[in-house]
């Protein structure tokens, strides 16, 4: 057995070490444009629905990532978990995708036509809650709330990691000044702000659970609108918070292997967010597997079309072996054992499949809603199904990037002298 520790220099002056000089820069925005492109291929070129069909599927995937990564400093807030420290600062990058999820959602409305197959069904008087109008305005306004908080929870936390340790000379972005600048003209009362603090992170929890689950029925479940589950939401915010704690470990062991970012987490914070992940694993199995079982146990026979469409005919059968097996079984016997989640780079393979196994669990869900049976023949998939979700990764890692060069610091965490933070051999 080897054990090492960090070596890593820290970055020059305004630089965070985040650069692109091996291109990662110029390859996410191949990644933006070919997705991009792909879909409008898609849209102009004959079946605009299964373009649209793609882009909900990733808005709903890549918000969730955002959404469940702030929950995560949030609830270390709340539980004052002080072990999380270099991982909450990373938590709260993804919140820099939250301008992004509104304009991307407002983008969804331009293809109201093609997402929402229950425009031309027979509601039984569901009419009032289903209408497109009412539908964008509830989950906008939903979502403004959800992102607002959380905003103003990161405000609130950011002048403790920058008050005293940073100027308006220090090196960061434009966001960083005027922070600084504005808590220089009026220096904020630290019990204050520590007591809204608080406020605001046990406000982002509950708007997280109601405005995850009002998505979850509005935007999935509903678009089977004969079909409900009553732990629908409940199961929608669980996987929220799963695929979260996923992105969270993806970015820490990427970072860690890029020396000029100064970034160093210890394998026993490693351990304790494995565990969490193992936690929440089994906890949307849980989910998964409860609503479903509620319908076999009642006799439920008018809602067995749904699951059984979902889980026994072809080719959607064979996707839901496939998640089972990618989102629960496989991390469950993986995760048993303890070095595993000690290891930033096996973490790292892990979680990215268990981020895969999510977005088919989304094409699954909302599959056969849009197809009606027409794709039981053949392939589920199209190519803008595989493209569209690289503009959304790319999205993604622009937005978080460029977080994290606007306060650079957050990301200098070097652990105390001989604390080992590499991996074990």
């Amino acid at each position: 057995m080897s054990a090492t520790t960090p070596t890593a220099a820290a970055p020059a002056d305004g630089d965070s070490g985040l650069g692109d000089s091996g291109g990662i820069g110029s390859l996410l925005w191949v990644c933006l444009l070919l997705g991009l492109a792909a879909f409008l291929l898609q849209l102009f070129t004959g079946h605009p629905e299964k373009a649209w069909q793609a882009y909900l599927t990733n808005f709903l995937l890549f918000s969730a990532i955002a959404q469940g990564g702030l929950l995560f400093s949030v609830v270390m807030h709340i539980a004052k978990a002080r072990w999380s420290g270099p991982l909450s600062n990373l938590a709260e990058a993804f919140s820099a995708f939250f301008p992004l999820s509104i304009g991307l959602f407002l983008i969804l409305f331009i293809g109201r036509e093609h997402v929402f197959p229950w425009q031309h069904m027979d509601l039984h008087g569901k009419e009032v809650w289903l209408n497109v109008p009412f539908l964008f305005g509830r989950d906008l306004g939903a979502l403004l709330l959800l992102y607002l908080t959380g905003l103003l929870y990161l405000y609130h936390g950011l002048w403790f990691k920058l008050d005293g340790e940073t100027s308006v000379d220090t090196p960061g972005g434009g966001i960083q000044r005027w922070l600084l600048r504005r808590w220089e003209r009026r220096r904020p009362d630290a019990e204050t702000y520590r007591r809204r603090q608080m406020l605001f992170a046990i406000l982002y929890a509950l708007f997280f659970a109601l405005v995850l689950s009002l998505i979850g029925y509005d935007l999935i479940m509903a678009m089977d609108p004969h079909w409900y589950s009553t732990l629908f939401g409940a199961y929608n915010f669980v996987k929220a918070f799963y695929v979260g704690l996923g992105a969270i470990i993806i970015a820490a062991a990427l970072l860690q292997t890029r020396s000029r970012t100064g970034y160093a987490v210890t394998p026993d914070q490693y351990h304790d967010i494995g565990k969490l992940f193992f936690a929440f694993c089994l906890v949307w199995a849980d989910f998964f597997y409860a609503q479903f079982v509620v319908i076999w146990y009642g006799n439920i026979s008018e809602e067995t079309s749904y699951i059984i469409q979902r889980t026994m005919i072809a080719p959607w059968s064979f996707m839901a072996w496939t998640i089972l097996i990618v989102c629960f079984i496989g991390p469950f016997l993986i995760l048993l054992n303890k070095r595993i989640k000690t290891r930033p780079r096996a973490m790292l393979v892990l979680c990215s499949v268990v981020i895969a196994g999510i977005w088919l669990e989304h094409k699954l869900l909302l599959g056969p809603a849009f197809t009606h049976g027409e794709a039981d023949a053949g392939s589920p998939f199209n190519l803008v199904d595989f493209f569209v979700p690289l503009t959304f990764l790319a999205l993604m890692v622009i937005v978080v990037k460029a977080y994290l060069k606007q306060f650079p610091q957050l990301l200098r965490s070097t652990p105390p002298t001989g604390v080992v933070v590499e991996e074990v051999h």
